[in-house]
């Protein structure tokens, strides 16, 4: 056995900071009606990453039917002014094409990609990751399309009723929009979605199977 190289793994795990193994750590920026945000910085982009994280008391049922499920859209962020269904396998994986509103001087961007969902073995989360799918969709004259991007929703249930919802993401925008400028609103977009999400789960709207 190579005792140095076990000794030295060892050394790693237990001795450097966490975020060094794991990624960047998750600094908090503000809270507002319940929902926190964080951003950190994203590998190899100046560019930072978003994270929201809510807890309120909800049917965990209709959570799951508004998260991750391709019949229950229309709560989406407002500036997708365009949102197809390319392909759709309940509980397993969704295809999108999206277009977003960007303000002017800035061209609209598109994306098209891919939601995989599973279940933590252990903890028993739901997951939706999502990543853009390249060639799913021509690209079309005027958009600058999306090629760098993830999220993550993240649903868990809790006692007594309640339910702890997260979305992470990172959404690098492309073409000539300064990184000074996306950095100085990305907060907006979990704050925004995640409302969205609680105002749609909480309403007496019921949601589609």
């Amino acid at each position: 056995m190579n005792y140095s190289r076990v000794f030295l793994i060892l050394f790693i795990v237990c001795f450097l900071p966490t975020q060094f193994i794991f990624g960047q750590q998750w600094n908090f920026v503000k809270e507002s009606t319940g929902i926190k945000i964080y951003t950190r910085d994203e590998a190899k982009s100046s560019l930072k990453s978003f994270r929201g994280e809510i807890t309120f008391k909800a049917d965990i049922v209709k959570v799951n039917l508004i998260v991750g499920n391709a019949n229950n859209i229309e709560w989406w962020d407002k500036d997708i002014i365009e949102k197809r269904v390319l392909a759709f396998e309940e509980d397993k994986m969704i295809w999108y094409y999206l277009v977003y509103n960007v303000p002017w001087p800035f061209s609209k961007r598109d994306l098209a990609l891919e939601a995989r969902i599973s279940i933590d073995p252990v903890t028993g989360d739901r997951i939706i990751f999502s990543k853009p799918i390249p060639n799913a969709v021509a690209e079309r004259t005027g958009m600058v399309r999306i090629k760098r991007y993830w999220q993550k929703w993240t649903v868990r249930s809790l006692p007594d009723g309640y339910v702890h919802v997260i979305l992470e993401g990172f959404v690098d925008p492309g073409g000539n929009i300064p990184s000074w400028l996306y950095n100085s609103v990305i907060t907006e977009t979990p704050m925004r979605v995640m409302k969205g999400m609680r105002d749609r789960v909480l309403s007496n709207v019921p949601a589609n199977k």
